[in-house]
């Protein structure tokens, strides 16, 4: 019976969307505290389903004929570890939903639409084969695209248009990839890819891995498909926006390490190419990050950052084969950290709103002195994505950066050429210097400057009882498991290698030993000097009263996506296709001309009455010849047939779906 609670974790918060959306049309409090409710239950049965994992069970279970394929749920230790998280940031997103959302309108859509995702979000995460992760993941981004227009506003719907412009061509890639890739390998399921690929020709392979990668990449947000996180986080709900961050872009990091550990299994091909995707997201996001002057946009550029170093891990297991357990560990427990580290940061940026209604840290700066629970909460976040040692990220960003100098010493012990190598290596330490560069930014902007007059007027307290559980747990979370990496990290490292068929490190791993603090150590020593230099050398300046205030001097027109995509979306595609309509339309025409001067030379015609014609005929009288009809008629004809037999397929094709 216990396979049987799989589809449960995913119809559960979708059945409880519907009906909080019915209650919340008599009581709003009552929607809230059911949504709060069900988001409670969900975590309860993914915590219940966790302890079983770690006890070894595993759960199983295929529904077929759904959408023709059938669906397939599998929860294993890593699958496990994911849907806890999930459960864990919607239970906490949605007790502060309650409060941050108290003057909001919309908000029965909102919490349908957030019980919808989460529903998706765990079906994406629990699946088996790519095609249920598929049907789920098409779900939760129309779910989601609500939650970024939540407010409506013309920031709102562009950044809403574009999130959905790269689902879209994100997902329509990804179906294209699996077309390919199931007709190569014959299976689609988990359990079967890997023996299937290992038969398989690696060039056949690598154009549908690409196109099943660009969508995947697209929702985790990988360079160059990252458009939409700056753009859709500071416009959504802060809750909406901890989600978007911690958790849905993780599903696109899911569906990478399902391709990667899969079907590409120790391919170092495919290892370096997520690795050079990894590298410029990593550095590019956390470059962006350091010219922002908006909280919430700062902490998506830095998403994108954080999403750029597991991407680094994924590429690291590529290259280093079966020895790449240091990659491996540090891959999850990345993902883990930044999720809990987003959950807190975004809350916190939450508490900032709902208070101020702002977000520039010109407005905001010196807000939070003096409050020392939100305080303690975002030092708590900031500490952790910075990677300072006693704290979750040191452990993860420690590990990826074991692998990458592994790796290293494995070229240069086989006398291969390691500069590349240590160039990444840099990159990576100057990418954790420039998150401890631009979170000092955000904290001493909020926390220690004093603010630009008037002082702040506090009329009611800033936070309530569920904020404070909301923020406090998963902020508690971040030293616990930095400074017992052993007992907690390591355990959820073991559960979850296995699903990328990866093995525990061969020796005990010396979490502080002096080599890995001197990794930290030169991040935090590149941080301070940009962060002394650069930020408050020349992204600060005095305004007309004297004060220095931050500025943002990154330029608009590198704004990737009105300088390349939306042109190329919005003009190039329909130029080109129009360009390519026209030259069939002419070759058309050239064709029939063509036949005219010779198969079908014109016929002599005798003469008619006008009565020989239809009523309403539209031929001209009397220089129609025989030829020219029976030209015209094939050619409308076989367009015809074309076009019926088109919709027919595209008919069949619905209903098969649906079925």
């Amino acid at each position: 019976m216990g396979n049987y609670v799989l589809p449960v974790l995913v119809l559960l918060p979708m059945f409880g969307a519907g009906i909080s959306y019915l209650i919340g049309r008599r009581s709003k409090p009552a929607r809230d505290a059911f949504a709060s409710a069900t988001g409670i239950a969900e975590f309860i049965i993914a915590a219940a389903l966790f302890a079983a994992v770690a006890g070894g069970q595993e759960f199983h279970i295929s529904i077929p004929r759904v959408c023709g394929l059938g669906l397939s749920f599998r929860l294993d230790g890593f699958r496990a570890v994911y849907a806890s998280i999930a459960a864990l940031m919607w239970m906490m997103t949605t007790l502060f939903s309650g409060e941050y959302l108290s003057h909001y309108r919309n908000r029965n859509r909102y919490y349908l639409m957030n019980l919808l995702t989460l529903g998706a979000t765990v079906g994406v995460l629990i699946s088996d084969d790519l095609f249920t992760t598929f049907i789920f993941f098409e779900i939760m981004s129309f779910t989601s695209y609500v939650l970024v227009i939540h407010d409506e506003s013309p920031a709102a719907m562009r950044a809403g248009e574009t999130y959905i412009a790269v689902a879209v061509i994100g997902g329509m890639s990804m179906l294209m990839g699996l077309f390919m890739l199931y007709n190569t390998l014959g299976t689609l399921s988990f359990g079967e890819l890997r023996d299937a690929a290992s038969g398989a020709a690696l060039k056949s392979l690598y154009l549908p891995g690409t196109l099943i990668l660009l969508g995947f990449g697209a929702k985790a947000g990988m360079f160059p498909l990252h458009i939409w996180l700056p753009k859709a986080h500071p416009v959504a709900p802060a809750p909406a926006s901890a989600l978007l961050s911690g958790i849905l872009t993780k599903t696109g990091v899911f569906g990478i390490l399902v391709i990667s550990s899969r079907v590409f299994l120790h391919d170092a091909a495919w290892g370096l190419a997520v690795l050079a995707l990894g590298v410029v997201t990593m550095f590019l996001g956390a470059f962006i990050a350091l010219f922002s002057i908006d909280l919430k946009r700062t902490l998506a550029c830095s998403s994108m950052s954080q999403i750029g170093f597991i991407l680094v891990g994924i590429g690291m297991q590529g290259l280093l084969g079966e020895e790449n357990s240091l990659a491996v560990w540090g891959t999850v427990l990345h993902m883990v950290n930044h999720s809990l580290i987003k959950l807190v940061l975004f809350m916190c940026a939450g508490v900032v709103y709902m208070n101020l209604h702002k977000l520039d840290l010109n407005a905001i700066r010196g807000w939070g002195r003096n409050k020392p629970f939100l305080n303690a909460a975002f030092l708590m976040g900031a500490l952790a994505i910075t990677g300072v040692p006693l704290w979750s990220g040191y452990i993860s960003k420690t590990l990826l950066h074991e692998s990458i100098v592994e790796y290293i010493e494995l070229l240069e012990g086989s006398g291969s050429p390691a500069a590349l190598f240590h160039a990444v290596e840099w990159i990576f330490l100057i990418s954790g210097g420039l998150t401890a560069a631009y979170m000092t930014k955000l904290y001493v902007a909020i926390f220690i400057e004093r603010p630009r007059k008037p002082e702040y007027s506090e009329k009611r307290p800033y936070y309530g009882v569920r904020t404070v559980v909301a923020i406090g747990v998963p902020s508690l979370l971040l030293p616990l498991f930095g400074m017992a990496p052993g007992r907690f990290m390591a355990g959820i490292a073991e559960l979850s290698q296995s699903f990328m068929a990866g093995e525990s490190p061969a020796h005990t791993i010396a979490w502080f030993s002096l080599t890995n603090l001197k990794g930290a150590a030169i991040s935090l020593a590149i941080g301070a000097a940009v962060y002394l230099t650069l930020i408050r050398g020349v992204l600060m300046r005095r305004d007309e009263s004297g004060d220095k205030i931050y500025v943002n001097l990154w330029p608009p027109v590198l704004d990737l996506e009105n300088l390349l995509l939306r042109p190329i979306v919005e003009k190039v595609i329909p130029f080109v296709s129009a360009l390519v309509l026209r030259v069939l339309d002419k070759l058309t025409d050239g064709l029939v001309a063509l036949l005219k001067l010779t198969l079908l030379r014109p016929l002599p015609i005798p003469e008619r009455n006008e009565e020989d014609y239809a009523p309403g005929s539209f031929l001209p009288h009397p220089h129609r010849n025989r030829a020219a009809q029976r030209i015209s008629a094939s050619v409308s004809f076989s367009l015809l047939l074309f076009g019926s037999g088109f919709c027919a397929a595209i008919i069949y094709l619905i209903v098969i779906l649906l079925t």
